[in-house]
């Protein structure tokens, strides 16, 4: 269990949709990944991250699913290329992460709270 927060400092994350618009592997990680590039809509824009979805997912699973990422977290350098946002999913140790998607039709950008 992780310790209790306070209100605002969950508030701080922006949590946004976004729709995944390309999947690449990433053969210079460390560990089986992609490279997943989202549109977060006009405000946000296109942003690229890492993800180890491979046990659960093929890149043609993912192309245009409404995900959630956190899009104000400071860039990170993974490898070759510059992690922009962190693409949100539940951890499943047996089958592999699994995302966080969005089963309605809402703008992209759009704010999770």
């Amino acid at each position: 269990m992780k310790p209790t927060i306070e209100w605002e400092q969950f508030a701080q994350v922006q949590m946004q949709v976004g729709r995944i618009l390309d999947v690449r592997s990433f053969p210079e990680a460390i560990s089986p990944a992609f490279i997943i590039t989202v549109d977060f809509g006009k405000e946000r824009g296109i942003l690229k991250t890492s993800a180890q979805l491979t046990e659960r997912y093929l890149p043609q699973d993912l192309q245009g699913k409404l995900v959630v990422g956190v899009t104000n977290f400071p860039k990170k350098q993974i490898g070759p290329m510059m992690s922009e946002f962190l693409i949100l999913g539940a951890l499943d140790e047996k089958a592999g992460t699994a995302i966080i998607q969005i089963c309605e039709d809402v703008p992209l950008g759009t704010s999770i709270a």
